[in-house]
């Protein structure tokens, strides 16, 4: 018998149907993949990284790390794999997108609540339910979505960087380092590729000119209507940024502040990083280089940056059409559908950005989804903290402005205290973490086991 239908083995799905499972539920998770392709995963494994292999800051006093360490506290299993599987990189937590996607495939499989139904969900189930298709939503089911919800869907377009064999890197131009030397070590964390001035206006134009990939079938439909707007602020393709000024990438993902390079003991014009993006340190990825160019183009203009004048590509980047629901109109905090209060819905659908926003977002439907079940009030977390402040964003934003939301300080209530720029952050995360502690019961009851509360 089941008791629970999880809809995609994403980042949220995986982890809500672990919680749920972890809770006593018989879950029936379903995946579609490798049945039928999304036309950007790879492989079939569940919780598999499309775009970067970072989770984002680890620093407990940035946004992205107070969002971790509040899912670290509610006992999130995905992020004990990212943990496992993490490679050097600076203050940020990456993974191996391969052994990271394997630890989660491994622990779901052999989980004795959890069936994995290796088939399309077409249609919205009639019985209690987590949605946690991601942004690449199947058409059937996002059709099915759209009759519940009244037809309004939202959508934007994500872009992915690409992946290069670390053999073809010249490292007599490229060199490694983090940002001020942060948490690196003795070799540095990053690649790093140098810009003088002429050389990154050189860059700037030839991406500003490139030619773009033209937009897959499925997307035709909304062709018309796709510019810059339409771009999840948060992850522009890299020719996009270069379209609003010459200068506008050496102050975005190219920006050279805490850097030097050794060659001339200073300051590069701009930088491109390069993350490692496998444990054997083979690949690494282009850090936020994002793009919409064609093929031979991202050869042609990515041989231009110093260093990268012989790379070999082991993935192009490339978009796609994102997916997600009006939240505003038709969820609550809980993540409970405003129609249906067995019927959860969480992950990137939702409108939550980031790999962690994905995790945590299906963390909370899950413990959700069980204590509803089990006759028990879902939980609403406070807004002061960073889960909390995301799920309030996305059920409370003004729907006519929405767009997806990365975990940010901006989001959470103002402090009562005033504290300088610097210890902001702090504050802000001694007060999140000291709120969830007074609802950490609630959300651990009957799992089983002892989570570590230290910070």
């Amino acid at each position: 018998m089941t008791d629970l239908i999880v809809i995609g083995g994403g980042l949220a799905g995986s982890e809500a149907a672990w919680q749920a499972a972890e809770r006593g539920l018989k879950v029936r998770l379903y995946e579609m993949r490798p049945g039928l392709q999304t036309g950007a995963h790879q492989t079939h494994d569940l919780a598999e990284l499309v775009c970067s292999n970072s989770l984002g800051s680890n620093l407990p006093d940035r946004a992205s790390g107070l969002l971790k360490n509040e899912t670290r506290l509610l006992g999130s299993m995905l992020l004990e794999c990212a943990e496992e599987a993490a490679l050097p990189a600076g203050g940020a937590l990456a993974v191996d997108r391969e052994l990271f996607a394997r630890l989660v495939t491994e622990r779901i499989e052999n989980h004795p609540n959890i069936e994995i139904a290796r088939e399309e969900a077409r249609t919205v189930p009639d019985a209690p339910a987590i949605i946690a298709s991601g942004p690449l939503t199947s058409p059937a089911l996002s059709d099915s979505i759209a009759k519940l919800s009244g037809g309004e869907h939202l959508f934007f377009f994500d872009a992915i960087a690409p992946v290069i064999h670390a053999d073809s890197i010249n490292m007599e131009i490229a060199f490694r380092a983090s940002r001020y030397g942060a948490g690196e070590q003795e070799a540095g964390d990053y690649i790093n590729c140098p810009f003088t001035k002429e050389e990154y206006y050189a860059f700037a134009d030839a991406l500003r000119h490139a030619e773009r990939i033209e937009l897959r079938a499925f997307e035709e439909a909304i062709k018309s209507g796709v510019k810059a707007g339409h771009f999840f602020e948060g992850c522009l393709p890299v020719e996009i940024i270069a379209e609003r000024g010459l200068d506008s990438l050496a102050f975005g993902p190219m920006r050279p502040v805490g850097l030097r390079d050794p060659r001339t003991g200073k300051r590069p014009y701009a930088v491109v990083q390069l993350r490692q993006d496998n444990l054997a340190g083979s690949l690494y990825n282009m850090v936020g280089f994002q793009t919409n160019l064609k093929f031979p183009e991202q050869k042609r203009v990515f041989r231009m940056i110093p260093g990268l004048e012989n790379a070999e590509f082991m993935r192009y980047g490339q978009m796609h059409r994102n997916t997600f629901i009006a939240s505003p109109k038709l969820l609550r905090p809980t993540l409970q559908s405003i129609q249906r209060e067995d019927l959860f819905f969480a992950g990137q659908i939702t409108g939550v950005e980031g790999y962690m926003g994905n995790i945590a977002t299906g963390l909370l439907a899950g413990v959700n989804a069980a204590r509803l079940l089990r006759g028990e009030e879902p939980i609403t977390l406070p807004r002061t903290t960073m889960l909390g402040a995301l799920c309030h964003y996305v059920t409370h934003a003004d729907l006519k402005d929405f767009q997806p939301m990365k975990a940010n300080f901006g989001i959470l209530p103002p402090l009562n205290a005033k504290v300088n720029k610097r210890e902001r952050g702090r504050a802000y995360a001694e007060r999140a973490l000291a709120d969830l502690l007074g609802c950490k019961n609630l959300l651990l009851h009957n799992t089983g086991k002892l989570v570590d509360s230290t910070i």
